[in-house]
């Protein structure tokens, strides 16, 4: 039976399966349960800090913008705020460095693993491999955000009250409806991760050695943060993958600004495409000796 007749028989069954051990040897590596163990202390150390600063009775500093520092003047007030300002601290860095470890090393592992060329013995195909990885990535940037959230949200019920709470724009909502807000904007976080990982993922099909490619990506992640701070490039920062990933915040207006949050969407569906083409042109021509 050729090669061809082989890849026509692959069952979807099978792209599940190994779906599946992707996720399973991810989520079982030891650096994997690091990182999400460092996500979810971050909400850990902030509830904490916060809690420590207002037992005389004083609030904590106000930011002033209506991002992550104005979060954190309502935390005392309520528990679910903790989510918001969780999310805004580790989204500029922490969050998308463990997506960048985990993309990074999605191809390029398996090359220094030498177990690329086994993975590819299977009947998988290398863009079905691809795919398998990217989904891979996803799933974590999904679970990751989704840490960062609970482990929050566990914190601010257990130092903080519960309840209604005030909207940015000063209305009044329902402590459900906060927690349909909290589901959204965790959701909202882990798609604005979806460039960067295709990015990650490019990178690791660039190279056979999985640190060179973790690096590679993390150390494009902060050149990027700091070149967004630089007034002088006012012109290309909203072409940069993070120029608008905070614009979460506005899912905590009333009514909800959409600009910025489409434009955010737009911009990591555009980051993925490109990256993702890149990395499949990259790994489908790439000779794999390893």
């Amino acid at each position: 039976m050729s090669q061809a007749e082989v890849l026509r028989r692959v069952s979807p069954l099978w792209t599940f399966g190994l779906l599946r051990s992707e996720l399973v040897t991810t989520f079982r590596r030891w650096r994997t349960l690091a990182l999400l163990g460092v996500l979810a202390a971050v909400p850990i150390l902030v509830g904490i800090a916060v809690k420590l600063e207002t037992q005389d009775g004083s609030g904590p500093g106000r930011g002033d913008g209506g991002g992550g520092p104005a979060f954190i003047a309502q935390i005392t007030n309520n528990g679910l705020f903790l989510v918001f300002t969780a999310l805004a601290a580790t989204l500029p860095f922490f969050l998308p460095m463990a997506i960048g470890v985990v993309a990074g090393d999605a191809i390029a592992g398996e090359a220094s693993g030498g177990t690329l060329r086994y993975l590819l013995v299977a009947p998988a195909g290398r863009t079905r491999l691809l795919l398998t990885k990217y989904a891979t990535v996803m799933t974590f940037c999904l679970v990751a955000t989704l840490v960062v959230a609970l482990s929050a949200l566990t914190v601010g019920a257990l130092l903080f009250p519960l309840g209604d709470l005030t909207t940015i724009s000063g209305t009044q909502i329902s402590f459900a409806d906060g927690l349909g807000r909290a589901l959204l904007i965790a959701l909202v976080v882990a798609a604005s991760l979806i460039g960067i990982a295709a990015l990650g993922l490019f990178i690791s099909t660039m190279t056979s050695s999985g640190i060179a490619a973790m690096a590679t990506t993390v150390g494009l992640l902060i050149t990027v943060q700091i070149l967004d701070q630089i007034p002088q490039l006012h012109a290309l920062q909203p072409y940069f993958f993070s120029h608008y990933w905070l614009s979460f915040a506005d899912l905590m207006r009333e009514p909800v600004y959409w600009d910025d949050l489409v434009k955010n969407l737009g911009l990591q569906v555009l980051y993925a495409a490109v990256f993702g083409s890149a990395a499949w042109a990259r790994f489908t021509a790439k000779d794999i000796t390893a």
